[in-house]
């Protein structure tokens, strides 16, 4: 072959071969991107709540960051050169290939701190009680949902277990909050939007009184009489306060995000020297919880070495913090309180619902 043909092949070649390689970016990144990021942020939201949780128990102040937007954008470019030169009466000639190709990816991940009217309205805002009645009717454990996020109701008290004060539930609490459980199971419960007079929206609780099972009517007896309600009347008004103003309201005294991660934080297990060196105040929750009949709601275990096979793990003050992925209900609890610091950020305003508890 004419060796100028040959060279003018090659380039050819060359070029149709790289240039091949050249496509559209975009739709393979969509897939990839999709899923990292939602797992690295899902991740991160984790370890980093965790974090917070274990420094509220040292005495150290939380710091939350969102992550606010994530954009990724790419460039690919692809240059490819050649040059032929010959001359028809000297025995030389001259050629040269050339390629260039150039790949950029550019994340920009923006972050903000949880801080100002966010950050009261998500930690230091109380739920409000309608947000916890609602997480009943969509099938949340009562039981667990008022051991977690109420204080008291017309005046019988929770556990309190952060760093200020430690204090054990009032018996007729376990008791309540078991009966709510048993009516719940039974679906005897349920809720409905209303109108009240000044036209505002409420929200109503209800107690199936036709076809139940006679346990459960007593079940609901019992709520009535712990709470101190008129066991003549049906319907009772709930609000947010420590204590009712007479026996037609229910007052539920809601506790705030930031109680909330406190109680869980009481369950987290500091290592023995710390307890001792005075840096963190010791663990008692699970015992209290024990000696009480209860399952305990979280545990967090701590080790020197990092462990395996966990849910969610960080490391803090030379210790391994984690929840173990065959606990399932720590897991379960641990993902709830996330979806309750969600829930808080909302910001939705109170409501007043009310309850109705048949008089039979």
């Amino acid at each position: 072959m004419d060796p100028v043909k040959k060279n003018a092949c090659v380039l050819v070649s060359l070029a149709l071969v790289f240039l091949s390689g050249c496509h559209s970016l975009g739709p393979d990144t969509v897939s990839r991107d999709r899923f990292e990021y939602t797992d690295a942020i899902s991740e991160s939201w984790k370890r980093q709540m965790l974090l917070n949780m274990i420094k509220i128990r040292y005495g150290d102040a939380p710091v939350f960051l969102d992550v606010t937007s994530v954009i990724n954008q790419y460039s690919t470019e692809s240059e490819v050169s050649g040059s032929l030169a010959w001359n028809a009466f000297l025995p030389t000639d001259s050629q040269n290939v050339g390629a260039k190709h150039k790949y950029a990816d550019r994340p920009t991940i923006s972050y903000q701190p949880l801080q100002g009217d966010k950050f009261t309205r998500g930690l230091m805002t109380p739920i409000p009680p309608h947000s916890i009645l609602a997480l009943m009717e969509a099938g949340w454990r009562a039981d667990y949902l008022f051991r977690l996020c109420v204080q008291s109701i017309n005046g019988t008290y929770n556990r309190v277990g952060h760093q200020l004060t430690v204090k054990d539930a009032d018996p007729d609490f376990y008791r309540l909050i078991h009966g709510m459980r048993e009516i719940q199971k039974s679906a005897a419960v349920g809720m409905r939007l209303e109108k009240a007079k000044e036209g505002q929206p409420t929200n109503v609780m209800f107690f199936r009184d036709a076809d139940i099972d006679p346990e459960i009517a007593q079940e609901q007896k019992m709520v009535r009489h712990i709470l101190g309600l008129d066991m003549e009347r049906q319907d009772f008004t709930v609000l947010y306060g420590a204590l009712a103003r007479d026996d037609t309201e229910i007052a539920i005294l809601t506790r705030s995000m930031l109680q909330i991660l406190s109680e869980l934080a009481s369950y987290i297990d500091i290592p023995e020297i710390h307890v001792q060196e005075k840096r963190a105040p010791g663990n008692f929750a699970v015992a209290a919880d024990t000696k009480a009949g209860v399952t305990p709601l979280l545990r967090i275990y701590s080790s020197l070495k990092r462990p395996e096979d966990v849910f969610v793990s960080i490391q803090y003050r030379g210790y391994w913090y984690s929840i173990d992925d065959k606990d399932y209900w720590s897991k379960r609890m641990f993902t709830f309180m996330m979806y309750l610091f969600t829930l808080a950020e909302t910001g939705t305003p109170s409501q007043a619902p009310v309850l109705t508890i048949p008089a039979g």
